[in-house]
């Protein structure tokens, strides 16, 4: 319960700040996409996503079918697009709507395998997104280490945390900002991994986070992966801006 509460006080403390950057313009339009393998949970995943993206004063509209990828035009008008969708087929003017959407300016953010694994051997989806699963061989507890101090992804974030879930071992691309890593000695000696990061897609701003197998249970036991979700969130949709000194 008081991890849960945690969760309910930070969500509460970014609000006035998503509605005071909100109130003239009206609130950010998010699309949340679920479906695919329903071993993450899509569907639970997408009802919490909602709801704390509610609560910290974006509108959002929830999909559970690839269709809503379509239409190039309507994927422009929101402001934030979230995957939500493991492994899957899209097809090619799906992808190039999505694509084309990201780097027309809106913000594309996810976590896990929800954006992480989807559209597996897709490699401009990989290519936007930033990198791509390829295999957890360590299940367990391991600790999350904070890369970069001041980006605003990591406000309210400790410099280490510990985390037990899946530790997914990826293939990033060399063009990715990262702000928290993992040790990954088990896999190669003295391998860091990166966990979250960001970059961009054009004009389009782009956060991804490999916590969140099971969002539900694991957000309210580690509430500072919660936290960056958010954050990441609230980012690569321009409700909270760049650091002065950073190309972001």
């Amino acid at each position: 319960m008081r991890n849960a509460s945690s969760i309910l006080v930070r969500i509460v403390l970014l609000i006035p700040l998503a509605f005071s950057i909100q109130a003239l313009a009206g609130p950010k339009q998010v699309l949340i996409f679920s479906g695919g393998w329903k071993g993450h949970f899509p569907q639970e995943t997408a009802v919490w996503m909602q709801s704390a993206l509610e609560n910290a004063g974006f509108e959002v509209t929830r999909s559970d079918s690839l269709s809503c990828l379509d239409n190039v035009e309507s994927l422009k008008m929101y402001d934030l697009i979230i995957p939500n969708w493991t492994a899957g087929e899209i097809n090619t003017t799906q992808l190039k709507n999505l694509s084309d959407a990201v780097k027309s300016g809106a913000g594309l953010a996810g976590v896990h395998g929800g954006m992480g694994d989807a559209f597996r051997d897709t490699p401009e989806y990989e290519a936007m997104v930033g990198g791509q699963f390829l295999k957890h061989p360590y299940v367990g507890e391991y600790r999350v280490d904070r890369v970069v101090l001041n980006h605003p992804v990591m406000k309210d974030v400790p410099e280490s945390f510990v985390y037990r879930s899946e530790h997914y071992f990826m293939r990033v691309s060399t063009n990715v900002t990262v702000l928290a890593d993992s040790d990954y000695s088990s896999e190669t000696p003295g391998l860091r991994m990166p966990v979250v990061w960001v970059k961009t897609w054009g004009k389009g701003r782009v956060f991804y986070s490999a916590l969140g197998h099971n969002v539900e249970k694991e957000y309210a036991t580690y509430p500072d992966a919660w936290t960056m979700f958010i954050n990441g969130s609230l980012w690569a949709a321009r409700v909270i801006e760049k650091r002065p000194e950073n190309e972001f």
